[in-house]
């Protein structure tokens, strides 16, 4: 078979890099990183010579290219269906799958607010009209699923649902944005897990800096 290529961005920024990077790793699927920075004001001129959307994550497999987060997860769980990507049952992945695809469509106020920051001190800022409804939901979400499953994930053992929600862990904790005793021992779940802490390592030597993403 012939290898992954996984094409990122910056490990401090690129919340859409992270999610597939971080599945794939968590799942032990193999694949080799190529990492881009954004360090040009209209994004690196490379971008759009690995990707069609001229935008990263895309994954590289021999002559084949995937690219958005969810579509190359997808991908890497097929064709290493021995691999824990999603839930054992298929109640399970039903779940992890619609609730997935209610991160990639939604919480636009959250993103645009509270931009993923690997390395910005915890901190509250003023937050726009959306960001609490956003925080709320997604809460909801992860408090059925815990219940349900019984954690310390939202499906009991890591899976692709997390590792599309773990940006979103880096918002709530640096922003400072929940403080329900349930949340916040997920969060640290995911924290703790190696894959986040291998990402967050390397994220935190970079020094590109990125203003617009500077909250």
């Amino acid at each position: 078979m012939d290898s992954l290529t996984l094409y990122i961005g910056n490990k401090n920024y690129s919340s859409w890099s992270f999610r597939p990077w971080l599945a794939m790793t968590a799942a032990g699927i193999p694949f080799e990183e190529d990492l881009i920075p954004f360090d040009f004001p209209a994004g690196n001129p490379r971008f759009k010579e690995i990707s069609p959307t001229g935008r990263v994550p895309v994954l590289h497999h021999g002559n084949l290219r995937v690219w958005e987060s969810l579509a190359i997860i997808e991908y890497a769980a097929e064709i290493f269906p021995d691999h824990p990507v999603w839930p054992e049952s298929a109640k399970d992945r039903a779940v992890a799958r619609s609730i997935s695809m209610e991160m990639l469509s939604g919480f636009r106020a959250l993103r645009n607010a509270c931009p993923m920051n690997m390395r910005r001190s915890k901190g509250r800022i003023k937050l726009l009209d959306g960001v609490a409804g956003d925080v709320e939901r997604i809460s909801s979400i992860w408090k059925e699923c815990l219940d349900r499953s019984g954690g310390p994930f939202l499906f009991g053992g890591f899976s692709a649902a997390d590792a599309m929600f773990a940006p979103v862990v880096n918002r709530f904790e640096i922003y400072e944005l929940v403080e329900e005793p349930q949340v916040l021992a997920y969060m640290t779940a995911v924290k703790n897990h190696s894959a986040w802490l291998k990402w967050q390592e390397a994220a935190l030597a970079e020094t590109w800096i990125v203003p617009e993403d500077e909250a």
